[in-house]
């Protein structure tokens, strides 16, 4: 999936938000079995309040990041979390959101802003070569075409 050209860009956050709230109600329902039988039976049971645990976190984190976006303020020509982004990595010029783990895993094109590249682009303005480590010892360069506001926000 590429980067819509219009969207609210909290509204692809509060779906995850959604799907995840959903999937916490369900693991829920499984740290309310009876802990019966053995160790190997009661194992279920502990896996599932860890999940539990792991799911609110994602929520809690979820919930920061969607009123980090609805307080998000655009610099024209400088790259910041919440922007539509096109860098040439090399190989022609691609477009990508500056956003979260969670936007990339709905499928939306995605640099996470504690990436390397996104540590190097953010904060960055238009026309500007950065240079990044994707691992140690290996060094790319990225140059930022054109930063806009993400349609909606």
């Amino acid at each position: 999936m590429t980067v819509p050209a219009t969207l609210d860009p909290a509204s692809l956050l509060l779906d995850r938000l959604a799907v995840l709230r959903a999937e916490r109600e369900e693991v829920f329902r499984d740290t309310l079995l009876p802990a019966y039988g053995d160790l190997a039976d009661r194992a279920t049971n502990v896996e599932a309040t860890i999940r539990l645990g792991l799911l609110d976190e994602r929520i809690a984190a979820l919930e920061i990041e969607i009123d980090e976006i609805r307080h998000h303020h655009h610099t024209d020509g400088v790259v910041s979390v919440g922007d539509v982004v096109a860098i040439d990595l090399g190989d022609g010029e691609e477009t990508y959101l500056i956003g979260s783990v969670e936007q990339a895993a709905a499928g939306v094109d995605t640099i996470t802003p504690g990436s390397p590249l996104g540590r190097a682009i953010v904060g960055a303005k238009v026309g500007t070569t950065v240079t990044y480590e994707p691992r140690p010892g290996v060094t790319m360069s990225a140059t930022i075409r054109s930063v806009r506001e993400l349609a909606g926000a």
